[in-house]
């Protein structure tokens, strides 16, 4: 297969696109992959997506055209019909749309347009990228787990050895995926990160308080209980905690009553879904970013918490042990006696060093513009039939 002569034309296939910040990290990621890529004068890029922006079937991003322009490239936001992301359009346009494609990129695995996807690429004999987001990750709490193994059974069987690539953003995450996906290559590319302008004037820890920030989907995954009962045992320290997301309404009103029950309501702020302005004031308003969460593919909150020069207490879920030897922050085991140390340890340092090291590695290593050229790399080995 060749490549046409204004480049190489990709199609990108995911279950909901930017401004669908709701369904957290993986909408920010593809959002800046699909950017830089399409700032690539050789790439022709289009995003075949939903409407959804929430659990709810009025949730939907607003389509004022068909299919809308973002910077360089079309995104085809079809109607969602039921669930997160089921769309009777989207798989009607899947057949036209990976035919005018020489490599397709699709996200997610549990999504009701993967299976059509990679069908459809093994009918037309095209190449094809797949980026599973953690979802083939495994802990204590997963659903479903022998309906996702069957589901990985037929992905698995649909793709075509030395034409498929199945995309991690971890090494951690690759030797999971590899575990049920034996089919496809596996290619190691990171999320990159978009380097925010820092302010001037910055106070940290103001009138001795330790603001801490968690920032995020709301999600039992996330180890949010956790962080709450490291929080509650905190006394000695003027600390308070902002909690910047949004998630399913049974689980937010358990957060709401946890927080409650152990005496926090003071300490403790709900600030909601937070984009754009907002979420750079999140992060430039506090002192430390805690990541509790038990697995992570990436954990994208890391990266930006990094490029906004806030420091970090990841957990060990998270594939960030990097930051305790780049000196910007702190990876432990997110039971909640572990988080306490870690904040109380946090509380001791410079926070403005470790930040601003942070910030440095950030402008070294994940540009978005580095990673889109390296997953540009990814698919012209595709659609060169080079393995």
């Amino acid at each position: 297969m060749e490549t046409t002569a204004r480049g190489i034309r990709i199609l990108h296939v995911a279950p909901a696109f930017y401004p669908a910040t709701y369904w957290g990290g993986p909408v920010y990621s593809v959002f800046g992959l699909c950017n830089a890529l399409a700032a690539i004068p050789s790439v022709d890029l289009r995003v075949l997506t939903t409407d959804t922006a929430g659990p709810r079937l009025h949730d939907r991003v607003q389509v004022t055209s068909f299919p809308m322009r973002f910077r360089s490239y079309d995104v085809f936001f079809c109607r969602r019909q039921w669930g997160a992301s089921v769309s009777l359009g989207m798989i009607l346009r899947l057949w036209p749309m990976i035919r005018w494609a020489d490599a397709v990129h699709v996200t997610g695995v549990y999504s009701p347009a993967t299976i059509p996807t990679l069908l459809i690429c093994r009918l037309l004999g095209k190449p094809l990228v797949w980026s599973s987001r953690g979802a083939l990750q495994r802990w204590g709490g997963t659903s479903h787990p022998w309906a996702k193994r069957v589901w990985e059974h037929v992905c698995d069987a649909l793709l075509v050895r030395r034409r498929s690539v199945l995309h991690v953003t971890s090494e951690e995450e690759g030797q999971e995926s590899v575990l049920r996906i034996l089919r496809a290559e596996i290619a190691c590319i990171p999320n990159g990160i978009d380097l925010p302008t820092l302010p001037a004037q910055r106070v940290w820890k103001p009138e001795g308080r330790l603001r801490l920030l968690y920032i995020g989907r709301l999600d039992p995954k996330k180890g949010i209980e956790n962080l709450l009962a490291a929080l509650a045992q905190i006394l000695d320290v003027k600390t308070e905690l902002a909690i910047c997301g949004r998630g399913a309404s049974d689980y937010e009103e358990g957060l709401h009553k946890v927080v409650g029950e152990l005496g926090l309501s003071a300490r403790v702020h709900f600030l909601g879904q937070v984009n754009g302005a907002e979420k750079n004031r999140a992060f430039f308003e506090a002192d430390l970013c805690v990541v509790p969460s038990f697995t992570e593919n990436f954990g994208m909150v890391v990266a930006e918490a990094l490029a906004h020069g806030v420091p970090v207490v990841a957990s060990r879920g998270t594939p960030w042990a990097e930051v305790e030897r780049r000196g910007c922050g702190l990876w432990v085991d997110n039971a909640p006696d572990d988080l306490k140390r870690a904040i109380l340890r946090m509380n001791e340092v410079e926070l403005r060093e470790m930040g601003t090291r942070g910030r440095i590695w950030m402008e070294e290593e994940f540009p978005w513009e580095r990673i889109a050229l390296r997953m540009e790399a990814v698919y012209r080995r595709l659609v060169g039939g080079r393995p």
